[in-house]
């Protein structure tokens, strides 16, 4: 493989990435580009992209009432 083809695969793989991201933001998935990587890959390596999304949101649920419990502790005395 030419180092053109690498660099313009490399290029393409970056623009649709892109372009993914800006697809997350448009639908208020609340995802950062770490997390929407680590999506893609699972999804790349086979993982079903509907249990996923269940994963995903049952974790920002999980995460959001932890912190919610978290703050009502801390203001309580």
């Amino acid at each position: 493989m030419s180092s053109s083809t690498k660099l313009s695969q490399i290029k393409e793989a970056k623009e649709t990435f892109q372009a993914l991201m800006e697809i997350s933001k448009l639908l208020g998935t609340g995802l950062d580009v770490e997390t929407l990587s680590i999506c893609v890959r699972l999804c790349e390596a086979g993982v079903n992209p509907e249990v996923l999304a269940t994963v995903v949101r049952e974790l920002k649920k999980e995460v959001g009432s932890t912190s919610d419990e978290a703050a009502s502790g801390s203001t309580q005395v």
